[in-house]
């Protein structure tokens, strides 16, 4: 999978209530699945806490979440910011030739001639297709189009080969 053992799936964006319940903005497809991974390490600047999810679901367009040990609104109150982590482990095994999107960040693009395009920062999710966001001597979008444009992706070896022109 991934070089990095945990994975970014979400942070914790605000309050709900008064009784510790936290809103999640999920990075997850369908966004409620983030509930469904347990424990969350917790990223705040300068620290890390491990929670277990005691209870989570999906509210309208948003997600809401009761993290164990996380009883009023002031405890709660203390986690809003924080980005959300899994371990990889944590993760349900894809079908050969698809992938997280977490596994494709970080990723070295090269164009068939070897030229290196840069680094994969993010994706964006289009209606037509998701997109790369790649980092380099300028920032690239290409398409995330298997066969066309994305030739080969080497996980192992975090080399993705790709059908673009630099001039792009």
């Amino acid at each position: 999978m991934n070089c990095r053992a945990r994975v970014r799936v979400g942070r914790i964006a605000g309050l709900f209530g008064v009784t510790g319940w936290v809103k999640i903005f999920s990075y997850t497809e369908p966004r409620e699945n983030i509930v469904h991974y347990s424990p969350w390490r917790l990223l705040c600047p300068g620290s890390e806490e491990l929670k277990t999810v005691a209870e989570g679901q999906r509210h309208g367009d948003a997600v809401i979440a009761r993290l164990q040990g996380v009883e009023d609104r002031d405890t709660a109150a203390a986690l809003v910011g924080a980005e959300i982590e899994v371990e990889n482990a944590q993760l349900q095994p894809l079908p050969p030739d698809e992938f997280y999107w977490a596994q494709l960040q970080g990723l070295e693009v090269v164009e068939l001639q070897g030229r290196t395009l840069g680094r994969i920062d993010h994706l964006l999710r289009t209606g037509a297709h998701d997109v790369l966001v790649v980092e380099g001597e300028r920032q690239r979008l290409i398409p995330f189009v298997r066969g066309a444009v994305v030739k080969d992706i080497d996980l192992e070896a975090r080399v993705m080969r790709v059908d673009w022109a630099p001039d792009y």
